[in-house]
């Protein structure tokens, strides 16, 4: 049995580790190979390197007892008997995995493959995702605080099961070839909408209107709600106006406002008048709501500090610093005349240093609104980042006001 303290990891988390047989060091890890015989590929060996021209080995699964934060420790008596490279034949997810292209069934590029998710189920340990996510890429080149910022302010779901991955050729020698995907026929409809929406995004016109016209009416109406605004036009304005209505149809009348707000009023006034009448009242409502100006929404009571101020001194007066202000999560952080250099999430607070001051722990790469843009746009904002504010900065970078987003989720159920 293989003692693993995390249950889901990442390869490059564990690429480099060293390896023990029980107590002597004998290497690196320097690859996995796997195997692909069920649905999930399954680790079979680990490839480690070795120092001063010693031969590399290769360690099978059942043989390794221990793998934690630091190391990894093999069962083994004779190391002779491992002394060998992988075959040619084996599939290394290092090697032939990582850092290769993601292609569609027909060849379009999606993604790079930046990790690969690794699970333990029954003692036995799975490739069980590729991801391509910006996260997993910053924390690979060791920009730990840009791929903090990714995990934490973007949906950031850039990861598709190895389920949708085709099978690597059985002769796989040094593949150069790409990682392809298997979904935009056989399994198209096991996708979730946000992960279909990604791929869509990523192929050209002609090819993203044949996979959207083979979807049903339920998944392409969710896929259309998650594109972006500028796919959402160009689908809508190439499918008929009958089937454009019906899409329009399955949705509630929010989501119906936030797709008929990304086209031309006049398609958009044509699709309204194919639907109830009902409902396309209620989504012209909802589209002049979302239209107002952002500053009506704004407040003006929110907290400005100065860099130099040590976290741990906010923190112990935070009451009285947060008093009968309305946005309380976040500390902006100001120079004079209120220029925005940063913000400060009050759990990046609480877990600071005694030592560290608001500059050494703010986040420098702030998204804001400007004071001309909409409730939409605000909305838009607040479901893309998952924020529960958002500042209003002028040209000069200057905070004038903060959007809640408890405020605007407040307005109206039709807003939510």
């Amino acid at each position: 049995m293989v003692t693993i303290l995390e249950k889901e990891f990442f390869l490059s988390e564990i690429i480099g580790r060293k390896v023990y047989l029980k107590t002597a060091r004998v290497g690196k890890l320097a690859d996995l190979v796997i195997v692909e015989t069920g649905k999930l590929p399954e680790i079979s060996h680990l490839v480690v390197s070795r120092s001063f021209g010693y031969p590399s080995l290769l360690l099978p699964w059942d043989r390794i007892s221990l793998i934690s934060n630091t190391e990894i420790v093999a069962d083994v008596e004779h190391i002779a008997d491992f002394e060998r490279p992988p075959p040619e034949s084996a599939i290394l997810l290092k090697a032939h995995i990582l850092d290769k292209k993601i292609l569609d069934m027909d060849d379009h590029e999606v993604e790079v493959v930046y990790d690969v998710k690794l699970a333990l189920k029954n003692d036995k340990l799975y490739a069980s995702e590729v991801d391509f996510s910006r996260n997993r890429l910053f924390r690979r080149i060791g920009m730990k605080k840009v791929a903090k910022f990714f995990a934490d302010h973007t949906q950031d779901r850039d990861t598709v099961s190895w389920m949708y991955v085709q099978r690597l050729p059985e002769k796989i020698g040094m593949f150069q070839g790409h990682v392809k995907l298997n979904v935009l026929k056989e399994n198209i409809h096991d996708i979730h909408p946000v992960d279909l929406a990604d791929i869509l995004e990523e192929l050209d016109g002609q090819q993203r209107l044949a996979v959207f016209n083979q979807l049903d009416p339920e998944l392409a109406s969710d896929t259309l709600e998650e594109v972006e605004s500028r796919v959402q036009r160009e689908l809508i304005s190439a499918i008929p106006e009958e089937k454009a209505a019906q899409l329009i149809n399955e949705m509630s009348p929010p989501q119906a406002a936030d797709v008929l707000a990304a086209l031309p009023s006049i398609e958009a006034e044509e699709l309204l008048r194919l639907i109830d009448q009902d409902d396309a009242d209620k989504i012209q409502q909802i589209i002049d709501e979302h239209d107002e100006n952002i500053l009506l929404y704004a407040t003006e009571n929110f907290i400005k500090l100065p860099p130099t101020l040590l976290a741990k001194d906010v923190i112990n007066d935070y009451r009285n610093i947060a008093h009968d202000k309305e946005v309380i999560m976040y500390v902006y952080v100001t120079a004079p005349q209120d220029i925005l250099l940063g913000v400060v999430d009050i759990r990046e607070l609480i877990m600071s240093e005694d030592s560290q001051t608001l500059a050494d722990i703010m986040m420098d790469n702030v998204i804001s609104l400007k004071p001309h843009e909409t409730l939409r746009d605000a909305l838009d904002m607040f479901r893309r980042y998952h924020f529960r504010a958002i500042p209003i900065l002028d040209e000069n970078n200057q905070i004038l006001n903060v959007v809640s987003y408890r405020d605007i989720r407040g307005l109206t159920p039709r807003l939510d």
